[in-house]
């Protein structure tokens, strides 16, 4: 995340730009494509983080000139890891789960099992008041 903040016609002028999926007062989200295109013209080009930028139309003097560098620097990282770029951030907005949350079968069932028997204990208790 950066460490500007971005005023409102700031982001209504970068989100113009096909290459920015969302911005928001402080932060930029860019499209798979341009990531991915970024990463490449870095490697096989050799073209500079704000040569990249200047080319896709981004406005250097809006996000800052260090921004592309530390941009490309986070891309590289995953394009080396992962290979492409896939949609990063889930529903709870790229921050890590807590762990309690699984997918796996046995778990949910455990859980369901478990939540089931609270709301039966709960009903007998509400009965018992009245």
């Amino acid at each position: 995340m950066s460490k500007n903040t971005y005023s409102l016609d700031q982001i209504r002028m970068l989100l113009k730009n096909q290459n920015i999926n969302n911005c928001t007062s402080k932060s930029i989200t860019y499209t798979n494509e341009f990531k991915a295109r970024a990463v490449q013209e870095y490697y096989q080009d050799g073209l500079s983080p704000n040569m990249i930028f200047k080319k896709a139309r981004i406005d250097l003097g809006i996000i800052g000139k260090m921004h592309p560098k530390d941009c490309l620097k986070r891309w590289k990282k995953i394009y080396k890891t992962k290979g492409e770029f896939k949609e990063s951030r889930g529903r709870n907005g790229g921050r890590k789960s807590k762990g309690y949350e699984s997918e796996d079968p046995e778990y949910l069932k455990t859980k369901i099992a478990y939540l089931e028997a609270e709301n039966r204990f709960l009903k007998k208790l509400k009965t018992n008041k009245t």
